[in-house]
């Protein structure tokens, strides 16, 4: 079987990650309870492989988020916007995410060293974008947001995305 996660280190820390497994009925039958130790959720998805192919999922919306979220910062940064206040207010509206509750803080305070490598998410989206040209898929998105890691990359940065940046 196979079984990805997702939740970061701090899912990890505080045993809430989720985990998409792949593999038969009976093996992920045995190994769920151990699962459960420290996953919030785990779902059977299909046979071998089938947690990989979700956890490409998971990365490519969570790359576009981290885009989105950069550039909403960046936009209200150089609109004169209270920016914390403003995502105090959003995060509660259909813009709302993960990655805005927990990340846009960080961002607006300049701390980007929150346990995901900026080289990390280039490997992830390099396997979704290949396993996209070999299943037909097409990520026109994916693609520019995987340039736009990749021009942070060529910075040097390692730790996060700062939205000054994907405006170069």
């Amino acid at each position: 079987m196979d079984a990805p996660v997702s939740g970061g280190q701090a899912g990890a820390e505080n045993g809430v990650l989720s985990v998409m497994v792949g593999g038969s009925d009976s093996v992920f039958a045995k190994a769920e309870p151990v699962i459960d130790c420290f996953a919030k959720s785990s779902k059977l998805l299909g046979p071998a492989g089938s947690g990989q192919l979700a956890k490409m999922v998971n990365q490519i919306c969570i790359a576009g988020l981290v885009q989105g979220l950069s550039e909403g910062v960046h936009f209200a940064q150089q609109a004169g916007l209270d920016v914390a206040a403003v995502f105090d207010v959003i995060q509660h509206g259909a813009a709302g995410s993960w990655q805005m509750v927990n990340r846009h803080q960080t961002m607006i305070d300049d701390e980007f060293d929150f346990g995901f490598a900026v080289d990390w998410m280039r490997k992830d989206l390099d396997i979704a974008l290949n396993e996209a040209r070999n299943n037909g898929a097409q990520l026109p998105v994916t693609g520019l947001v995987d340039q736009f890691y990749a021009d942070v990359q060529g910075m040097g940065a390692t730790a996060g995305i700062h939205p000054a940046w994907l405006s170069v």
